[in-house]
């Protein structure tokens, strides 16, 4: 069973604003209590809006001052008056609803429908655990009664496959001449790449055996300096 969530909206200055006041003003920042009757208003509404909030572009904001406006009237006519629902409180009590409904519904897979017990379960399922499939299916269902239905039953189409691009083919069979151009470009670059290369280590070569000699020459001279200074 759900426990009843209570959203408190603070004031301004920090206040408790159930606090006891005088100001009528202060009536409308009580808090407002999710009674049974007041979710089961929320849900029914929230439900049979659920194609607008589906849309890939609406402005959810609005949508929620709407569902808050139809829920204070089912209040009113149920005789409940003096306190209002915000747009914002009734989306967070729906966020805080589709958690347990998620929960749920793991449960359901995992136990069984059987083993839910949650009195909102049902309803929201109902709209909610729809896959496209059966929408899709209830869809052709609906539609299959009427003349449009029975004009596409009637008929069989054919998929319209992608057609290949025309030039597809004549890359696979020969490449045309401005591939064939670049491609010799390419091994001419690295031709000249592996010239450039094969030059450079010739000169570290010709670097180091120069090295080696200027070493040498420079041993061999001081060689006999050496021996004159050791007699």
């Amino acid at each position: 069973m759900e426990v009843i969530e209570a959203i408190v909206i603070a004031d301004a200055d920090g206040k408790d604003p159930a606090a006891p006041s005088s100001v009528d003003s202060d009536k409308t920042k009580a808090e407002f209590i999710w009674t049974l009757q007041a979710t089961w208003h929320l849900v029914n509404t929230r439900l049979e809006m659920d194609q607008a909030f589906d849309q890939p572009v609406c402005k959810k904001k609005k949508l929620w001052e709407v569902v808050a406006e139809k829920v204070n009237a089912k209040l009113r006519e149920s005789g409940v008056t003096g306190i209002t629902v915000k747009a914002y409180e009734c989306d967070l009590k729906w966020r805080n609803m589709l958690a347990t409904y998620r929960k749920n519904t793991d449960r359901a897979r995992r136990l069984g429908v059987a083993s839910v017990h949650w009195e909102f379960f049902k309803a929201m399922h109902d709209v909610l655990g729809k896959s496209r499939e059966e929408i899709e299916a209830q869809r052709q269902a609906k539609l299959s009664g009427t003349r449009v239905g029975k004009a596409i039953a009637s008929k069989r189409f054919t998929p319209i496959l992608p057609t290949p691009p025309a030039t597809a083919a004549a890359c696979i069979s020969r490449p045309p001449q401005d591939i064939l151009q670049l491609y010799m470009e390419l091994q001419e670059r690295k031709l000249n790449m592996w010239s450039q290369q094969k030059a450079l280590e010739e000169r570290k070569i010709e670097a180091i055996n120069n090295l080696a000699q200027a070493i040498s020459s420079l041993a061999q001279t001081n060689s006999p300096q050496t021996s004159k200074d050791g007699h």
